[in-house]
């Protein structure tokens, strides 16, 4: 097999990986970027869950996630759409 074959192959270079450059408000929540969107979402799980903020479906949010997400109270299936706004393409 080639070196640039089989599983994990280009995986820095994919959509989830690549990396991005975070809001000042983002970097409070997950560290310093740049890091990989998949790497920005399991950031964020993980403070929400060390946190307690899940509620069912629902995200509480506390004063860092309300700098990024603009609302007291989000879905779990608004997060990505709403991280977009935080997420830029490193140069």
């Amino acid at each position: 097999m080639a070196q640039n074959e089989g599983p994990g192959a280009g995986e820095e270079n994919d959509g989830l990986h690549r990396p991005l450059i975070l809001s000042d408000e983002l970097q409070a929540v997950v560290g310093e970027g740049p890091m990989g969107r998949a790497d920005v979402v399991s950031g964020l799980w993980d403070y929400i869950k060390k946190n307690d903020l899940q509620d069912g479906q629902e995200i509480n949010a506390d004063e860092p996630l309300k700098a990024v997400f603009g609302k007291d109270r989000f879905t779990m299936f608004e997060m990505n759409e709403i991280l977009s706004d935080h997420l830029s393409e490193a140069e």
